[in-house]
């Protein structure tokens, strides 16, 4: 008989964690979770407590008998999903099934489940750590499992009871998430922002000076006499300049100190996914996909499955002593005496952070990256070489720099100029010989090593080589990409390590979102549903009550608080905004707003409606029960914001595929451009130009019929089309005539289109919608020479393009290439 049964959720991990326990255990998988809320129906009760609901997730049926069957023949059935709530939620649910209908009871004694199922858990998969966990098994932890239940019941709440009301008012398939729709608020909130600001103009002078001896080098104006002083106008810009010209130029304090740089701490998950998307442009989905492989166990050679990294959801930055005895020793051995602190590094903790938990690192800082190159894929060996360079910076000495600060007068008259520059020099590299941290935003220290300073000292005159006024204006809060956004998702408290990249990947996957140039826009829709949600939900889509509600989990965990006290409180103030919003939502399928637009069919004022692909102009002279009234439509094209050439010049840099970090290149396919990795065919990612990065407008020779200026190839939803380069004075849209008249109703021309739903070609009459004639295949103006049918059409077979004819009673058909019958 078997020692044991060892449940896990992957194949992988089963697979390394078997190889360290040996054949005395069978270790099975569950892939994941085995049951969830129902799908159909709310699945709680919020008048019996918040009773939940638990049903196997259809599909996991068989799942749940193999192992039940597996059950029957072992003493003991050890739970070893992940070691967070997730993973303790899993290892309930396995318990309840395994219970409750599993494990038959033998006849030779009567065994208890409650104490043959037990749990293990632990933040790495080595030898050591597994055969540590299974000597210290442990009962279900009830406070974690009622910490993921009312996460689960918080989010089931909001995204089973606002959901249907977007799909009321604006259109069905969309979703409200209790994180996620604050993830988009901050988005749009940005976004607004942006288009807010107003540039405030500013100017710099710099002097380029030179002492005794050389480099040149410059400094800044900061102010006049001792007060700091900043030039609004190019006016007093020339003032200053004017007078600089004419001055004394002389050293009035020289400031030297030693500065010193520690290291970063070990990754957390936000820090991992920050640096990865900076350093290896990797997405937050995709690091955490290597990360898990990482995980889980990686085939080395010889030594098999090993698991390389601890576990990768973490908020602690906590390293084992056993981890740091071994990485001391390392960096002794490796760098020397001169880069090991006399103690151990230890870094400050967030207050909500997991104490059980460990920092992300390698399960041994013995195993380079480079000696497991040779096992590893590109990507993996990427982000593994990167969690280790940081961990083993982690604990080394700080780096030291002589920083030397020099402010400097310019005297001219009655008055006296100041300057200011400061420089550094590297004195000792410590951890930045193995590691340095990444960052959104310019680096004050990287920009004071670009400063190399003479000898300077105190009343030395200098000599003016040159100065440089420049013009500036302020700049409006960035956008945010990946790394920023869940910067400020940890720093506001949304969300928790396991959430951030669901959320990231939930709202592009919603389009709320898009990338252009790896920055996040909100879409129309995205814009559309935050306003509801945000009138009509303002406790719950409040991003100070999310994060309130983020501590509020965390106490449920720690024991601090009730789960159900917590989801009664969270209720009563839902209830509320639901009922008002029931009420005062805005039907937007409703909306008619008026424009100066006139229908191009009958004159008539055009009016902006809002369909299942967004909102698009409509005549309004449309009335449903008249079916002889204009149906006039058009393309409202909204799609990407205005961009300035600050944002077209971003966009036009390289762009990187999400998945492996290679540059994407642009390509053309069937339905028009569009973007993919030149890492094919060993990465196939594509993705569609309206969702991410702009492609520019062609500008062409041909010119506008109406306004005569010059016009554009653009791309919108439905692929390429030819319009005016005066939008939006102008709005003229070319249509693609085929040059043939329409054979239906003889007045209008066959004009090529595209069908919105599935993107296919067909040909339909320019008379629409008083002609309806419409046909799959190209109309070719030419008679069946069979038939005498008015046209023939021109099709793609297998063996090659033929012109037929499309009565289906007549069997006329020629290659492309034969000529007609006279």
């Amino acid at each position: 008989m078997s020692k044991g049964l060892v449940i896990v959720e992957s194949p992988a991990k089963a697979k390394t964690i078997q190889k360290y326990l040996g054949k005395g255990y069978t270790v099975e998988a569950s892939l994941g979770h085995v049951k969830d809320l129902p799908k159909n129906t709310l699945g709680v009760d919020i008048d019996k407590d918040f009773d939940t609901e638990y049903i196997v997730i259809p599909g996991k049926e068989k799942v749940l008998v193999k192992l039940k069957k597996l059950a029957q023949s072992v003493d003991s059935i050890y739970l070893a999903p992940d070691p967070d709530r997730e993973g303790e939620a899993i290892a309930a649910h396995l318990a309840e099934e395994l219970s409750g209908n599993g494990a038959k009871k033998t006849k030779k004694k009567k065994r208890d489940d409650g104490l043959r199922i037990q749990r293990v858990t632990f933040n790495e998969i080595t030898q050591r750590a597994v055969r540590d966990a299974f000597q210290h098994p442990r009962e279900i932890d009830r406070k974690l499992v009622e910490a993921q239940q009312a996460r689960r019941v918080l989010d089931r709440l909001v995204g089973y009871q606002v959901s249907p009301l977007l799909w009321d008012k604006v259109r069905r398939g969309l979703s409200a998430g209790r994180v996620q729709t604050v993830a988009l608020r901050l988005i749009v909130e940005r976004e607004r922002e942006i288009k807010a600001f107003e540039p405030k103009e500013y100017w710099t002078i710099d002097a380029d000076l030179e002492g005794s001896k050389p480099p040149v080098f410059d400094a800044r104006f900061v102010g006049i006499g001792e007060e700091k002083f900043e030039i609004g106008t190019g006016q007093e810009a020339e003032k200053i300049r004017s007078a600089l010209e004419k001055a004394d130029w002389r050293v009035r304090s020289v400031d030297k100190r030693e500065r010193r740089r520690n290291s970063a701490a070990p990754f957390t998950t936000s820090k991992l996914q920050q640096d990865s998307s900076r350093k290896l442009r990797f997405s937050v989905k995709r690091t955490m996909m290597i990360a898990q492989r990482l995980y889980e166990g990686i085939e080395l050679g010889e030594e098999g499955l090993v698991g390389l990294i601890t576990y990768m959801r973490t908020d602690s930055t906590r390293v084992s002593n056993e981890a740091l005895a071994e990485v001391r020793d390392y960096i002794g051995r490796e760098y020397g005496a001169s880069y090991l602190p006399e103690a151990a590094n230890t870094f400050k903790e967030k207050k909500e952070a997991q104490a059980a938990h460990e920092a992300i690192r390698p399960t041994s800082a013995l195993r380079h990256p480079d000696q497991l190159k040779q096992y590893l894929k590109e990507d993996e060996y990427k982000l593994y070489k990167l969690i280790w360079q940081r961990f083993v910076a982690s604990q080394m000495n700080a780096a030291v720099f002589d920083q030397t600060t020099v402010d400097i007068d310019a005297r001219w008259a009655n008055q006296s100029f100041w300057f200011r520059v400061t420089g550094s020099v590297p004195k000792f590299d410590g951890f930045l010989k193995v590691y340095k941290e990444s960052s959104d935003t310019p680096n004050e220290e990287d920009e004071e090593l670009r400063h190399k300073l003479p000898p300077l000292e105190v009343g030395q005159n200098l000599t003016l080589k040159a100065l440089k006024p420049e013009q500036h204006f302020t700049e409006p809060p960035p956008r945010y990409n990946e790394a920023s956004l869940v910067k400020d998702l940890e720093e506001r408290g949304i969300g928790r390590p396991s959430t951030y990249s669901t959320i990231l990947s939930t709202i592009q996957e919603r389009q709320y979102v898009q990338k252009l140039g790896g920055k996040f826009l909100p879409t129309e829709i995205g814009l559309v549903v935050t306003d509801l949600l945000v009138d009509n939900f303002r406790d719950i889509f409040d991003v100070q009550y999310t994060a309130r509600m983020e501590e509020e989990l965390d106490e449920i965990e720690e024991g601090k608080e009730k789960w159900t006290d917590a989801l009664a409180e969270f209720y009563k103030r839902f209830a509320k905004d639901l009922k008002y919003a029931e009420k005062h939502m805005e039907n937007i399928k409703r909306m008619e707003k008026p424009t100066d637009e006139k229908c191009e069919r009958c004159a008539s004022p055009l009016v902006i409606k809002w369909g299942k692909h967004g909102s698009f102009y409509a005549c309004s002279s449309y009335d449903k029960d008249d079916p002889n009234s204009c149906t006039f439509t058009k393309e409202n094209p909204i799609h990407l914001p205005d961009l300035d050439s600050a944002d077209m010049q971003e966009t036009s840099q390289e762009e990187y595929c999400e998945n492996c970090g290679r540059v994407m290149v642009l390509k053309r396919g069937r339905f028009g451009q569009f973007m993919a990795c030149t890492g094919y065919p060993d990465c196939k990612t594509t993705r569609r130009l309206d969702q991410g990065k702009k492609v520019p407008d062609i500008p062409l020779e041909e010119t506008c019929p109406k306004c005569g200026r010059n016009m554009v190839l653009r791309h919108g939803r439905y692929g390429e089309f030819t319009s005016c380069s005066g939008y939006p004075e102008c709005k003229y849209v070319k249509q693609n005539f085929i040059g043939v008249k329409c054979p239906e109703c003889e007045d209008g021309e066959l004009v090529e289109k595209r069908a919105r739903r599935k993107g296919n070609t067909f040909y339909g009459c320019s008379n629409y919608p008083k002609c309806k004639f419409t046909s799959a295949t190209k109309p070719i103006a030419e008679k069946c020479p069979t038939c005498g049918h008015a046209y023939l059409v021109e099709k793609t077979l297998k063996a090659g393009p033929v012109i037929a004819c499309p009565n289906k009673e007549c069997e006329y058909e020629r290659s492309v290439e034969a000529a007609p019958v006279a």
